[in-house]
């Protein structure tokens, strides 16, 4: 193992501490970006279905940016699990079914489901304890309101 190779382990290890709104607007980040990439359509979907929430309402454009350029940077230098990781880990109890839902909406936005896309609700229902009907019921809901 190189010099290089032992600082980055050593910056991979440290633990990332999200507030709970921030574990909420991760799993969003991680739902637009798991097909690999971000469009600006998607951004701007993101920052509007969030402003919509009770929990971000307060939340004025520049916090909400520095809100996401931190996850973003989380995203880059350590990766989708580390995130993945960290968001579930600080995400409240009562916003596990809408992060489920959130995140369902912002896959089936598009008319598509990729199979990393499918990948990460399989694995969001599963860590967050979701029954597989409760997960059926708000994805049929989420198809339909996608339709049009």
């Amino acid at each position: 193992m190189g010099l290089f190779d032992k600082i980055r382990g050593a910056r991979q290890s440290t633990e990332v501490n999200l507030g709970p709104a921030e574990a909420f607007a991760a799993i969003t980040l991680i739902a637009v970006a798991s097909d690999g990439y971000i469009t600006d359509s998607e951004a701007q979907a993101l920052s509007t279905i969030l402003s919509r929430m009770q929990l971000f309402r307060s939340y004025p454009a520049d916090v909400m940016r520095k809100m996401f350029d931190k996850l973003l940077g989380i995203l880059q230098r350590q990766g989708i699990d580390v995130l993945f990781n960290a968001a579930m880990s600080n995400l409240p109890h009562d916003l596990k079914e809408t992060a489920f839902a959130v995140a369902t909406d912002i896959v089936l936005a598009d008319g598509e489901v990729s199979p990393e896309e499918e990948k990460l609700l399989n694995d969001l229902c599963r860590v967050l304890e979701l029954s597989e009907d409760l997960a059926i019921k708000i994805i049929d809901v989420m198809m339909i309101k996608n339709k049009g």
